[in-house]
């Protein structure tokens, strides 16, 4: 799903996503009852997190410049909240 930096995916562009993710999950369903390669699990899992990974920073992307265009500069208490939960979301303060 190609977009440009300056054009954050639409609504429905990560709608699209969730709904791929959704199809990788239950293709980790299916590989886990079929016995599949535990390699193999981890990588439909490791692509599952990254396109759930990336709908959250895109979101909160969204939020952060919505807080932007509404305050005409940054809105501090907006951006703590927004840094705190992407370091919970993206696990980075681990």
């Amino acid at each position: 799903m190609a977009t440009s930096a300056s054009a954050p995916p639409t609504r429905d562009q990560l709608m699209v996503r969730l709904r791929r993710a959704e199809g990788q999950l239950r293709g980790v369903q299916r590989m886990l009852g079929e016995d599949s390669p535990c390699e193999d699990v981890l990588v439909q899992l490791a692509a599952v997190t990254a396109a759930l990974d990336q709908v959250g920073l895109h979101l909160i992307g969204e939020r952060l410049r919505q807080c932007r265009q509404d305050d005409g500069g940054i809105c501090a208490d907006e951006l703590e909240r927004s840094v705190a939960t992407l370091m919970r979301h993206a696990r980075i303060g681990r």
